[in-house]
């Protein structure tokens, strides 16, 4: 999954209303002045610079307060540029001076709020969550400034150009998502609820990180466990070792553990996170969502947020999850029984007598890949060092888009082992972008695969796209797996560093959230494909080349239990949907009632929505994209069914989709990649097949 910086599509004016959830706790509420006023006192810092610099040098910081200082500095920044668009004509002037406001906040913000999950100083991400903060509040009240709304408004109603007018068009739908266009008590009653939103976001996210659980065993519980992934991990008074609930330690528990109760434990920890605090935060996050909703003159907060997404309307959403439901029905019942029998045939019971509970599915499902297709997802390491592997990931791109990757100095990166890589358009030999890899785990850092774009591109200014790939590769290898969620994590940079969208508001990632998976989930399939593999010989000639057998063995494995992964999903989308409907049901009944009509049931005592994280924040209304944009994926992959390395569908790719951006709609992108309409039915056929 990608993740944002704090400004995400445009200008995040709506941010504290529909994304902010994720963001840090804004500011306390004050009395609105009104908009001239927005800060009546001079501000100590250099005069607005509208064209930022082509390239930006990574910020160095090794103290929490150098970090508040560039913070405070950045903010008085955007302030005077604020002041500066309020005066600015409609029209292509007011445009102007808002994508520098962007490109600005861009720049003084996005490297600097990444930094909290990342760092290696405690005071140093403490500070960079603060600023985001910071930042959230800034957004907040930009949202509800009526004088660039009105800038906004005019400016979408008088351009002609379609760039400039659709990126006017959509920074004026985020004032109005933001709420500047409702009457008075309406616009201060949207603003308190964006700042309660953007505080319970972060306290959700506190309950389930700042709680730091582990749970115990002795060794003989750990048997089947691999012992390189617990060896080293810390023992509590009385010897046990303390594992963590997520990360490479909790996968291997759950797929290999052989103690029942070991894997009970630890799942049910996992699946309780955030716990009781949790389900009260996510309710009241839920009644003001509805609220908000309810201030627009909407029946729901689906209704709210789905009318700006390609799906369009939570019509069309939920049609879409009950045709997946359907499709997947069948296939999910099958795999059920397949994991009972094995079950069964594991512990000698009969068939009938043998129950199959949530903690056994991941277990079971790697002895069948053992047993039945002769998998071991372990004998993959030696073929993929992980080094060669982040190679392989970029030699795969440079021969699909005609781009190269080239290290360069990372004198400046946030800790020793993080990699700068400089990307090279290769027809021009231009740089056009600046990758940062984050490759090894260590204390504080986050624990899963993500990529931040936290700045993008422009072809109106001199200006080149950074982004950050933060990885906690095994250093003993990678598995198959592993590769392929490296590959798609890379898909989102690739998004980033390829755009070439004439303003950075445009750029990247900024756009609809249903779309924003697509590419990434597109090039999964490719690690699957011999032909690719052995481009990893192209890196790595003294890597030995894994074996056709053993891939063939892997695309069996993956697509075992396909029907229960996305019944799954489809569950957690539903119930995000149900969840922000017209009546705002209570989370945990809700939750109850859903999982207790699938195929495994609900386990008594569990609280999945507790930490249930995407929902609380940026995915609300949303989760359903992850399906939407998996079903465009398998959509888009057809143009690569005779060679996913072909070069000139690769170049297609690059310039209808991965460049545009935000500029075109992505139902016209993905119609001017394939040539025709978009529809789901390569995705249907995958899953019936």
């Amino acid at each position: 999954m990608k993740r944002s910086t704090v400004i995400p599509a445009a200008l995040a004016v709506a941010a504290a209303l529909a994304l902010a959830a994720t963001s840090a706790d804004a500011a306390p509420q004050r009395k609105r002045a009104p908009a001239r006023q927005v800060h009546p006192k001079p501000i100590p810092v250099k005069p607005v610079v509208e064209n930022p610099i082509a390239d930006l040098p990574f910020p160095k910081f090794d103290h929490g307060p150098q970090v508040a200082s560039t913070c405070t500095t950045g903010l008085e920044g955007a302030m005077l540029r604020l002041k500066e668009l309020e005066k600015r004509k409609p029209g292509a002037d007011w445009l102007k001076g808002w994508e520098a406001l962007y490109d600005w906040q861009e720049d003084q913000s996005g490297a600097l709020i990444f930094l909290q999950n990342v760092h290696p100083n405690a005071e140093v991400r403490m500070e960079s969550a603060k600023c985001e903060q910071r930042w959230t509040a800034f957004q907040t009240a930009l949202g509800m400034n009526e004088l660039v709304f009105q800038g906004a408004r005019q400016t979408a109603a008088l351009l002609k150009d379609p760039v400039d007018k659709r990126a006017a068009q959509r920074a004026l739908e985020g004032f109005e998502d933001a709420g500047v266009g409702l009457s008075r008590d309406k616009q201060a009653r949207a603003k308190a609820i964006a700042d309660k939103l953007a505080a319970l976001g972060q306290q959700f996210n506190q309950n389930i990180n700042g709680a730091h659980v582990r749970v115990a065993f002795t060794e003989a519980e750990l048997k089947g466990v691999p012992e390189s992934l617990w060896k080293d991990q810390p023992r509590d008074a009385d010897g046990r070792i303390a594992l963590p609930i997520d990360g490479p330690a909790y996968t291997a528990v759950m797929q290999t553990a052989d103690d029942a109760g070991a894997r009970e434990r630890l799942w049910r920890a996992k699946t309780n996170e955030g716990g009781p605090d949790n389900l009260k935060v996510l309710a009241q996050i839920e009644q003001l969502r509805l609220e908000q909703a309810r201030l627009f003159g909407l029946s729901s907060y689906d209704d709210f947020v789905l009318r700006r997404r390609m799906v369009e309307s939570s019509a069309q959403a939920t049609k879409f999850l009950d045709e997946v439901r359907a499709a997947a029905a069948d296939e999910d019942r099958r795999n059920v029984i397949e994991l009972r029998q094995a079950k069964a045939r594991h512990l000698g019971q009969t068939l009938d007598g043998t129950k199959l509970q949530r903690w056994d599915s991941m277990y079971y499902a790697e002895r069948i890949e053992r047993e039945r297709i002769g998998l071991d997802d372990e004998a993959f390491r030696p073929y993929f060092p992980p080094q060669e592997s982040l190679r392989f990931v970029m030699r795969v791109a440079e021969k699909m888009f005609g781009i190269r990757y080239d290290k360069v100095d990372n004198a400046n990166a946030w800790a020793p082992d993080v990699q700068a890589w400089a990307v090279t358009d290769v027809a021009s030999n231009r740089k056009i972008a600046t990758l940062f890899v984050d490759p090894y785990p260590r204390e504080g850092k986050y624990g899963h695969a993500a990529t931040w774009n936290f700045r993008n591109a422009a072809t109106s200014v001199p200006r080149q796209a950074q982004s950050a790939l933060v990885v906690n590769f095994d250093r003993r290898g990678l598995t198959l797996r592993e590769l392929e969620t490296l590959m798609h994590e890379f898909g989102h940079t690739l998004r980033n560093n390829l755009s070439a969208t004439r303003y950075a508001s445009d750029a990247g990632e900024n756009v609809a959230q249903d779309f924003a998976e697509a590419p990434s989930q597109m090039l999964e399939d490719w690690v699957y494909d011999k032909k690719v593999l052995k481009v990893f010989q192209e890196v790595c000639p003294a890597c030995k080349p894994v074996p056709d057998e053993l891939v063939d063995k892997a695309r069996a494995a993956r697509d075992f239990g396909k029907g229960m992964q996305v019944a799954r999903q489809q569950l957690y989308a539903a119930y995000d949907l149900a969840l922000h409907g017209p009546s705002a049901p209570d989370p945990m009944e809700t939750w109850e009632k859903m999982e207790a009509a699938t195929s495994l049931g609900y386990v008594p005592g569990t609280t999945f929505p507790s930490g249930f994280a995407h929902i609380a924040g940026g995915y609300g209304a949303g989760y359903y994209g992850y399906l939407w944009s998996q079903a465009v994926a398998a959509d888009m992959r057809t143009a690569f069914a005779a060679d996913k390395l072909d070069p000139k569908a690769g170049a297609r790719l690059r310039a209808t989709v991965l460049a545009e951006g935000a500029q075109k709609p992505p139902q016209q992108v993905v119609k001017e990649f394939l040539g025709r309409d978009g529809n789901a039915q390569a995705f249907f056929d995958w899953l019936k097949k």
